[in-house]
């Protein structure tokens, strides 16, 4: 997730539309505080264990290769969640 200043939040969930929409809706303590309200990446997996492996991989990176990951595929950083 990121918002409008770029701030880039990680996460693991086993549902994707609803934690979006805590997210967006400022449900979450950390989210709320940074008003996040675009879904710019996210992967699927079929182990909860891989999922989390990937997130801490991610969170391992620096910003610089994290912005790098989001626009190899989402260039524009188009929300996601939208149609």
């Amino acid at each position: 997730m990121s918002n409008r200043s770029m701030t880039l939040y990680t996460g693991v969930t086993n549902d994707l539309a609803r934690r979006v929409a805590q997210h967006k809706h400022g449900a979450c303590a950390f989210t709320s505080r940074y008003h996040f309200d675009r879904l710019v990446f996210y992967e699927t997996f079929d182990s909860i264990l891989d999922a989390i492996a990937a997130e801490k991989a991610i969170k391992g990176k620096t910003r610089a290769k994290k912005i790098a990951l989001i626009k190899s595929l989402n260039p524009t950083w188009r929300d996601l969640s939208s149609p």
